[in-house]
C-alpha cells in the first residue's frame, strides 16, 4: 500500500494516535506520514510509530513536525503505545499503578507535603514489591523536572524496573518538556489503557 498522509496538526493528544490507531486497524501502509505542530504529539507519535514496526524519522520547521514512518515489520504490542511490561515485573504478578497526581503529600501545608513525598518515594524505592507503573499527571509531572528534589529517587525507581509515564500535555503547560530527567513522555491514552490493565490503582 502507498504512504498515507495525517494531518494532526491542531490536534493534541492523544488525538493523533487515536487517528493514527484507526488508520492501522483497517490498513496496512508501507509509509505514513504524521504532521503536528506540538512537541508532546511529536514524541507520542515517533514512539507509537516505533511499536508498530515503523523506523520512524522526522523533519522540523517551524511550528510543525513531519514524521514519517516506514514500515519494517507488523508488531502487536499489550498497550496502545507503550513498549512491552518490563522483565523485571512478570506478567503473573499484580499489577499496581501509583497515581502521582501533585508533588506534595495531603493539603494544609505544602512544605511538609513536599517533605512527605520526599520521605514516601525515598521509603518506596527499599519495597521488595514495586509498583507496576508510576504515571505522573497535572502538577505530579514537575517532580521528573531535573532539578526536581525527588529526582534521585523516581530515577533508583525506574533503575529498578518501574515503568514511569509522564504526561505530555502537562509537561508543556508548566514548561517544562525540556526538563524531563525521568520516565517516559506520555499521553491519556497510555493513561487509560494503563488503568484498565493494572489490577489495583493507587493515589498519592
Amino acid at each position: 500500500m502507498p504512504e498515507t498522509t495525517l494531518d494532526c496538526r491542531k490536534l493534541e493528544c492523544p488525538q493523533p494516535i487515536i487517528h493514527i490507531k484507526r488508520l492501522l486497524a483497517t490498513q496496512t501502509p508501507d509509509a505514513i506520514t504524521v504532521l503536528v505542530d506540538n512537541e508532546p504529539a511529536f514524541e507520542n507519535v515517533t514512539r507509537f510509530l516505533r511499536s508498530r514496526g515503523y523506523g520512524a524519522s522526522f523533519s522540523q520547521g517551524p511550528d510543525l513536525w513531519r514524521i514519517t514512518g516506514v514500515l519494517e515489520e507488523r508488531r502487536e504490542t499489550a498497550l496502545v503505545t507503550l513498549e512491552p511490561v518490563p522483565a523485571t515485573q512478570p506478567l503473573g504478578k499484580s499489577r499496581t499503578l501509583l497515581m502521582l497526581l501533585s508533588p506534595v503529600v495531603g493539603s494544609g501545608d505544602d512544605e511538609l507535603g513536599a517533605r512527605l513525598m520526599k520521605n514516601f518515594l525515598a521509603a518506596l524505592t527499599e519495597m521488595d514489591d514495586l509498583p507496576w507503573r508510576i504515571v505522573m499527571l497535572n502538577g505530579g509531572v514537575t517532580m521528573a523536572a531535573d532539578d526536581s528534589p525527588v529526582i534521585e529517587e523516581l530515577r533508583r525507581l525506574e533503575k529498578r524496573g518501574i515503568s514511569i509515564l509522564v504526561c505530555g500535555a502537562c509537561l508543556e503547560h508548566f514548561g517544562l518538556l525540556r526538563k524531563k530527567a525521568v520516565g517516559q513522555t506520555t499521553n491519556m491514552l497510555d493513561v487509560v489503557s494503563s488503568m484498565q490493565v493494572a489490577d489495583k490503582i493507587l493515589r498519592v
